[in-house]
């Protein structure tokens, strides 16, 4: 392994490496949330990254977004983070997919090729048929509960979706899964109540985990965000998923 990984291959040794370099992991949505995870396995050796986007940078995603600078600005975040994965690992193979992840768009995406997937969308509808598509292709799969109007860190826990609490995006997506017959679900989430916006608005283009969605309905308000707590989020799905895809 090159010099490049020598600190990660320290503690996962080289087979952990050669597992990581020959997986493909897709992550749905490259904003505050999923743009550090792509970030996390970028760094760490993964071999293959899908990257499934439709939004473009704009201003207000410069608080908490790491592909966010003013020289991205105007750009599609997937073309953003695949020039940085890039930059950061010439090696590594980036499929950038100019899309939102929507029941009416599953078919584009063949799961069985993925050794994981990532759900840092925020649309239920989207969610749900994320974890459906992921369960028909028995791959594993880990999905962000809301991240926005929250200032707690430290309160995020990695748990299954039927022990979350408090969580108002993971109780609809509870009451949707029973429904469709799933058992299960790997997610992050957290303990803090949700925060209640002050008035304002922003550009619309956001894809932090938003604690006001409902399934079909349009947003009903721009959520709070900083730079503090979607990194947190995306890093711990990322370390999720390096230890799942090593331990497999």
């Amino acid at each position: 392994m090159s010099e490049q990984f020598s600190r990660t291959e320290l503690l996962i040794g080289s087979d952990g490496m050669e597992k990581l370099q020959k997986a493909r992991v897709a992550v749905f949505g490259v904003g505050g949330v999923g743009g550090y995870v792509v970030e996390a396995l970028a760094r760490s050796g993964v071999g293959t990254l899908d990257i499934i986007d439709a939004d473009k940078v704009c201003l207000s995603n410069l608080n908490r977004q790491i592909i966010a600078t003013h020289k991205t600005i105007g750009e599609y975040k997937v073309d953003a983070a695949k020039e940085r994965i890039l930059d950061i690992n010439p090696r590594a193979v980036v499929n950038a997919h100019r899309c939102f992840y929507l029941p009416e768009t599953a078919e584009q995406f063949d799961f069985t090729q993925y050794d994981y997937v990532v759900d840092a969308i925020d649309t239920v509808t989207g969610k749900i048929e994320l974890v459906m598509q992921a369960k028909r292709a028995n791959t594993p799969i880990i999905s962000s509960m809301g991240a926005g109007n929250k200032m707690d860190p430290t309160a995020f826990r990695v748990t299954d979706i039927y022990k979350t609490n408090v969580c108002p995006l993971a109780k609809v997506m509870r009451r949707e899964l029973k429904k469709r017959g799933i058992n299960k679900l790997k997610v992050v989430y957290s303990e803090e109540k949700p925060l209640v916006p002050m008035a304002g608005g922003e550009c619309q283009q956001e894809d932090a985990s938003m604690d006001n969605v409902r399934e079909g309905s349009p947003r009903r308000q721009t959520p709070g965000s900083n730079a503090f707590v979607p990194s947190v989020v995306g890093l711990i799905i990322a370390g999720e998923v390096i230890k799942d895809i090593i331990a497999g």
